[in-house]
């Protein structure tokens, strides 16, 4: 189970940090993503980490923006959002990766078999 809170309304170039609760599954042996559906759009990889905390990648869109970490002692991951903008607004999801393909550095693929019920967050002036 994958329970996610932080969620809020906040204004352009504020932050926020989300936080992904896991239960029911040994939280330190996988990998976890972020992902985040906007309004009538489809969803969107925002972040991955590996299992260990050790590497992680981001979307273009949020780079230098975005941090994802995670506590393997509280079975917790986290998205902390920095100089957030308008179209950031979405629900965002953990989830727990079934399958990750880098290339050159970057992730082409990610795919996720299990998720949460995602929390709001709504950037607004």
């Amino acid at each position: 189970q994958l329970v996610e809170s932080g969620g809020g309304m906040v204004q352009p170039g504020g932050s926020l940090r989300l936080s992904c609760a896991a239960s029911g599954f040994t939280f330190s042996t996988y990998d976890m993503t972020w992902v985040r559906q906007a309004p009538g759009k489809g969803p969107e990889w925002v972040s991955v980490i590996n299992a260990g905390g050790s590497s992680t990648h981001y979307a273009d869109s949020v780079k230098g923006r975005f941090t994802v970490s995670r506590d393997n002692a509280k079975k917790t991951l986290y998205l902390q959002m920095n100089s957030l903008k308008p179209e950031a607004t979405a629900l965002y999801h953990c989830a727990r990766v079934s399958f990750i393909q880098v290339y050159g550095g970057r992730v082409t693929q990610v795919q996720y078999d299990s998720w949460g019920q995602g929390t709001q967050v709504t950037v607004s002036s």
